[in-house]
């Protein structure tokens, strides 16, 4: 942890945070890249797009069954509670994630804007009604709407674009903060990676916190290696 970082926070008064996948895998949950990506052993076109839910409903329901078993085991890690609580003693902060997993607000993150949905929701293919749905395993799979048609997860599919209201939520907050800290992701997913150039645009502050150099690294002012769980805290504190 570097003193300018903690400089940089203390002197923000508009906040922005962009998290991905690493902060979540810190907790246990499974990342789709990487040596242990969920992708290593099924192919995103035969469970993750609007295509192979027509072809096989109950395969990809399946999946998502799995991975909600998964996700519902573990725990929201320092890293998430680092930042709901700069979300308490911050009036203007925003949280834009790209993960599915509900940690975020496990935590008592408040202000998350998904990029990606959420896997606690379903959404009916017919009359578009969508809610949470927590249960674990579903009792039915693949589950059905009460008016009869298919309900598939509430995330979003390659090839589909993103929520528009979080997109554009995202995009205001990017554009307006004055420091953006960007936590565990490796900013190869558009459009969400096409944030952080956003923020810098606009003048803004950028601290990246990863594992390793990722093709933001460039963009950000401070680069900080090492577990989200860890350096947040650190940085909060």
């Amino acid at each position: 942890m570097t003193p300018q970082a903690k400089q940089w926070l203390s002197e923000a008064r508009r906040i922005a945070v962009l998290t991905g996948s690493g902060i979540s895998a810190e907790s246990g949950v499974p990342t789709f890249r990487g040596q242990d990506g969920l992708w290593r052993t099924h192919r995103p076109e035969d469970l993750a797009t609007p295509e192979a839910f027509a072809r096989d409903p109950k395969l990809v329901w399946e999946w998502y069954d799995w991975r909600r078993s998964i996700i519902s085991k573990v725990e929201p890690n320092p890293g998430h509670f680092a930042l709901a609580s700069l979300e308490d003693r911050s009036p203007d902060f925003q949280l834009v994630t790209q993960n599915v997993d509900g940690l975020h607000e496990r935590a008592g993150s408040r202000r998350v804007h998904h990029l990606h949905g959420s896997i606690w929701r379903v959404r009916c293919t017919e009359c578009g009604a969508e809610n949470n749905d927590g249960r674990v395993p579903m009792p039915v799979i693949p589950p059905r709407c009460g008016c009869g048609a298919l309900v598939r997860p509430g995330v979003v599919w390659f090839g589909e674009p993103l929520p528009g209201k979080a997109w554009m939520e995202a995009e205001r907050a990017a554009a307006a903060c004055d420091l953006l800290i960007v936590a565990g992701t490796s900013a190869q997913v558009y459009p969400a990676a096409s944030l952080v150039p956003l923020a810098a645009r606009g003048g803004a502050r950028i601290i990246e916190i990863n594992l390793e150099e990722t093709p933001l690294s460039g963009v950000a002012g401070l680069a900080l290696r090492g577990k989200a769980g860890e350096i947040l805290p650190q940085l909060i504190s």
